[in-house]
């Protein structure tokens, strides 16, 4: 990372290109149907696009701190595309970004909130039509694994390429979640009385049981 590296920035065809893979990606795995679905995917897809343009376009969070970047880490071209991994850089990795320990950690999130996604649909799916609650597969885990997966995926994504825009986005994104999730639980309380009751009391909003042995007997059924 010389200063003789081009500018990556500006590229705003990336920008749309890997926005739209990624929530394209993504609605294939939540494949969004009542209005609070589309609600979380329509605020997932939002950081995003926020993520990719800081990403290819526009690197506010890079001008907003360059003064101190400079200072802090002199030699360093940060208008360069590796310099944009701001955590490889502060903590000293100074090889690819791309092989640095901030970048593979961001995959196994990403990729883990992806794959949650797509276990949660695929057990959703089956419910949904026959009006039944969902508890087996993921949701033998956890209530809301769907949720679970945005924010995995997003805080992966924070973890390769933090900015100013996303960080202040996250909190408010799980708030919202956070609530929906809440609402999500109203509804099944009304809708399936003393079946939800049983299910909630054994199986954790959003923090995995890996211990529970009914939740294991649910898991397989």
């Amino acid at each position: 990372m010389d200063q003789s590296t081009p500018p990556a920035y500006g590229l705003w065809s990336l920008v749309i290109i890997n926005s739209l893979v990624f929530i394209i990606f993504a609605f294939s795995f939540a494949k969004p149907q009542s209005p609070r679905d589309w609600r979380s995917f329509g605020a997932f897809s939002a950081f995003l696009v926020a993520l990719f343009t800081e990403m290819y376009g526009f690197p506010l969070t890079i001008y907003l701190l360059s003064g101190w970047l400079s200072a802090k880490f002199p030699g360093v071209n940060f208008m360069s595309h590796d310099a944009g991994h701001l955590l490889e850089v502060m903590f000293g990795w100074r090889a690819n970004p791309h092989f640095g320990p901030f970048h593979l950690l961001s995959a196994i999130f990403i990729g883990g909130g992806f794959w949650l996604l797509s276990a949660a649909w695929a057990v959703l799916y089956h419910n949904q039509r026959s009006h039944t609650l969902a508890t087996t597969g993921a949701y033998s885990r956890i209530r809301h694994p769907q949720y679970v997966g945005f924010v995995l995926i997003m805080f992966g994504f924070l973890l390769q390429w933090p900015t100013i825009l996303t960080l202040l986005m996250f909190p408010v994104l799980v708030v919202m979640y956070v609530r929906l999730a809440i609402t999500e639980e109203k509804w099944a309380e009304r809708e399936f009385g003393e079946e939800w009751a049983h299910y909630a009391s054994h199986t954790p909003r959003f923090i995995p049981n890996f211990g529970d042995k009914q939740a294991d007997r649910h898991h397989h059924a």
